[in-house]
């Protein structure tokens, strides 16, 4: 029994292998006539092959009928080689066997309607995709797009009858498959399906790609605002749309001295206006963001006009201060907002925004960042206070960010007592994975503030306050390379220590120590035997791999 099934695992590799080298030696067949010019027996070669791949590839998909994968590689030579009805027999195939597959009815259907032109090839698949999956939102977009490129198409072949002159009698251009109303049925039927808003616009948006569908954009638009008036998605929709609007009539059209700039902000003016309409009719969390988010997107454009630019700084203001008031803006809103105000120097402004954002979110260490950045912007005396009084309201172990921002902060303003006294304290405090970034960090300001003595202080200090990162230790080797008398016996010390944390996993370690003493003027070459099997000694599976192929090439360049 086991011979029987390993004679036919064998014989799937040789199915596979096979496949693999007769696509690749029809490609190279192709390559080679094309830069010669040779088409001698071009279709009796050329043909066996392909006769001979597609057996395989029938045999193969027939073995692993599960294997998405396998069926697009048919697919894919079928679309290159093969006739147009055989990659249709294909799809036919796959989809038998994959009709939980949205994406593959899709792939189906565009290829019948793009390649092989057959718009009622691509409506069978898609009316026979939808009975298996009703509710696919991607399903009914795509078909929606089919059947307005069919009517396309429809009155482009029209106009080019009509320009020849020719007699279109016989042919049928129905005016409602002109106008897309085959499109418009799936609009109302896919709608009373799936009741959201952003499925909603999905089918607006295509639409808005086809000029001829103006009725229908019309429509669906009207629709969205009867049927979602109660979803944020809809009001930022249609706020957006006036920029896209011309002046009204009511509005003076711009003249020779009101520049696009002009035109620009009556437009963003008139979106704000439906904003403000959102927010007193829908007075949501997610509808404030809508509003914010546009102010600073367009506050983000690029312009040369002062103007335009004060306009929208003081309209995304008006955004921020209306979500405050009514109680609706998130923490990530209040950090915006007090870094809007900071970079501008609003900096008492600031300061009030992040005490509110702190009051609402006392436990979010977010809040007491965004206090603690404008505080030491204003060059506040109070900092070092609040870092205290924020490790004393706050989780120890969400406090990293704040012990890092606090020894920063301190470098900059304080002695290197001062410095050194939080990073000792973050250590005590900081335990577990956070801790592994505090220790770096520490390392990193003591070679700074320090040099070399300082850093290797620090690293004797913390070597046994496990977690480590594997950059502790090569940051000390790199410090120690750097010095004019670079000892090995240190460099040694590290690797040693660094080895036994990371000798198990981490083969690049044992190749650093092994060229260390084979570089090193005073290292000791006859020493790398040794730590090649204490190597292989503790490296496991593929790392133990990795490591002989390594050592096996640096070998090889020694020679």
């Amino acid at each position: 029994m086991k011979k029987t099934v390993k004679a036919q695992t064998m014989k799937e590799k040789i199915d596979l292998t096979m496949l693999k080298y007769e696509i690749n030696l029809l490609e190279l067949i192709q390559r080679r006539r094309v830069r010669i010019g040779y088409s001698f027996k071009k279709d009796e070669i050329e043909n066996s092959i392909v006769h001979r791949v597609q057996g395989v590839f029938r045999r193969a998909s027939a073995k692993w009928k599960d294997d998405v994968q396998l069926w697009l590689s048919y697919v894919v030579f079928c679309k290159k080689w093969a006739t147009k009805v055989q990659l249709s027999k294909v799809f036919s195939a796959m989809l038998a066997i994959h009709s939980n597959k949205p994406a593959l009815w899709i792939m189906a259907a565009k290829w019948e309607m793009e390649d092989r032109l057959s718009s009622e090839s691509a409506r069978q698949l898609f009316l026979r995709a939808l009975r298996f999956h009703p509710e696919c939102p991607k399903l009914y977009q795509e078909y929606f797009r089919m059947e307005l490129m069919h009517a396309e198409k429809l009155r482009k072949e029209k106009q080019e009858f009509e320009k020849a002159k020719m007699d279109v009698g016989n042919l049928e251009y129905a005016e409602e498959i002109l106008m897309g109303e085959l499109a418009r049925i799936i609009y109302k039927n896919s709608v009373n399906i799936i009741k959201s808003a952003e499925f909603h616009v999905s089918l607006l948006s295509i639409a808005q790609l086809f000029d001829f569908a103006k009725d229908l954009q019309r429509e669906i638009y009207d629709d969205l605002q009867a049927l979602h008036t109660d979803d944020p998605l809809t009001w930022d929709y249609v706020a957006r749309r006036e920029l896209e609007t011309e002046s009204q009539p009511g509005e003076e059209p711009p003249t020779a001295k009101q520049t696009k700039v002009a035109e620009v902000g009556h437009r963003e003016e008139r979106c704000c206006a439906v904003y403000e309409e959102a927010v007193k009719t829908l007075r949501t969390e997610a509808m404030c963001k809508c509003y914010i988010n546009f102010c600073m997107e367009r506050f983000a454009k690029k312009t040369s006009s002062r103007l335009l630019r004060e306009k929208r700084l003081e309209r995304t203001m008006v955004a921020f201060r209306k979500a405050h008031d009514l109680k609706l803006l998130p923490e990530l809103q209040y950090k915006q907002w007090s870094e809007l105000l900071l970079r501008h120097d609003f900096l008492t402004e600031a300061l009030e925004v992040a005490g509110a954002g702190m009051e609402l979110f006392p436990g979010s260490v977010m809040m007491w960042q965004v206090k603690l950045q404008v505080l030491i912007a204003s060059k506040s005396p109070d900092v070092a206070m609040l870092f205290e009084e924020a490790f004393v309201h706050l989780k120890p172990q969400i406090c990293l960010p704040l012990w890092i921002s606090w020894a920063e902060w301190s470098e900059g303003a304080k002695s290197q007592e001062d410095t050194e006294a939080i990073f000792k304290k973050a250590v005590l405090a900081v335990t577990g994975g956070d801790s592994v970034t505090l220790k770096d960090k520490y390392l990193d300001w003591a070679y700074r503030s320090g040099g070399y003595k300082k850093a290797r202080a620090v690293f004797k200090s913390l070597q046994e306050s496990r977690p480590f990162s594997v950059d502790f230790f090569r940051k000390m080797i790199q410090f120690e390379k750097e010095q004019e008398s670079c000892k090995i016996a240190n460099l040694r010390e590290y690797y040693e220590r660094a080895l036994r944390e990371f000798g198990s996993v981490d083969s690049d370690l044992w190749m650093d120590y092994i060229k260390e003493e084979l570089n090193h003027p005073l290292g000791r070459p006859e020493h790398c035997g040794q730590i090649y099997w204490q190597a292989m000694k503790m490296l496991q599976g593929e790392s133990a791999e990795l490591f002989v192929a390594k050592h096996a090439v640096h070998q090889a360049g020694q020679l």
